[in-house]
């Protein structure tokens, strides 16, 4: 087997290592891309600058299946402050506190949008549970440096992500919350989307304050037919001893 060969093979192992069978198939053609940017996190958190999320976590948002994926929530790039990034765009672990401003803009959304409590905690699992995909459009980010790796291959994996989703087809709904993520609408084709701005401090009040946008999907998702998603974020059930 040549050498070309054998790295082919070597990404494509990533890939069946780290995310759903369908999601492998789905991702292969950038499997390449892929390995190549793990590869570079790894030497980076070798050399001493350990990207945010960790390495093991960037693709942790393909661990659910792509045919149980109900609603897309496309983000911009992880949060820059160390310990927050959990590689699922918008949360961070049960044990963060305080919330990152724009989840909190979130929950604060939720609440006025469907009359539902914030939750104490940022862990939004229970979301990806039922079908949510929380995807940013950029995977990893350097601590304290929003954007910084915008330039690398990450929106070449989500893209066709994003484009895998449109091809499958619904029941399925778009959530694009600021301009990057706007910028992917051509990419999901005739999926139903609820647009706004970004839920960070510095937009919300310019069009994310108000959108409704968990009402809007689940009446997307019921004129598809589908069930739509329970956006209660239970409270944390503490770990047995």
């Amino acid at each position: 087997m040549s050498d070309e060969s054998l790295e082919r093979e070597r990404a494509r192992r990533v890939l069946r290592d780290r995310v759903a069978p369908d999601w492998a198939a789905a991702l292969d053609p950038v499997a390449d891309t892929i390995a190549r940017e793990c590869d570079r996190l790894r030497a980076e958190a070798a050399a001493g600058t350990p990207p945010l999320p960790a390495e093991p976590f960037v693709l942790r948002a393909f661990e659910q299946p792509l045919a149980d994926v109900r609603v897309v929530i496309v983000g911009q790039d992880p949060y820059p402050t160390p310990g927050h990034a959990i590689g699922l765009s918008f949360a961070v672990d049960h044990s963060v506190r305080p919330l990152p401003r724009s989840l909190t803009n979130i929950y604060r959304e939720l609440r006025d949008d469907l009359g539902i409590e914030p939750a104490e905690h940022g862990d939004l699992s229970a979301w990806s549970e039922q079908g949510v995909l929380l995807l940013n459009r950029v995977l990893s980010v350097a601590a304290g440096h929003a954007g910084s790796h915008r330039n690398r291959g990450w929106q070449v994996v989500t893209a066709r992500a994003l484009e895998a989703l449109a091809v499958r087809g619904g029941p399925l709904v778009a959530v694009l919350w600021g301009n990057e993520a706007a910028e992917a609408a051509p990419l999901l084709g005739a999926v139903p989307t609820v647009t706004s701005a970004h839920p960070s401090p510095l937009s919300a009040r310019r069009g994310f304050f108000g959108s409704r946008p968990f009402s809007r999907v689940n009446a997307l998702l019921v004129e598809q037919g589908a069930e739509p998603i329970d956006w209660r974020i239970p409270p944390r059930i503490p770990a047995v001893d």
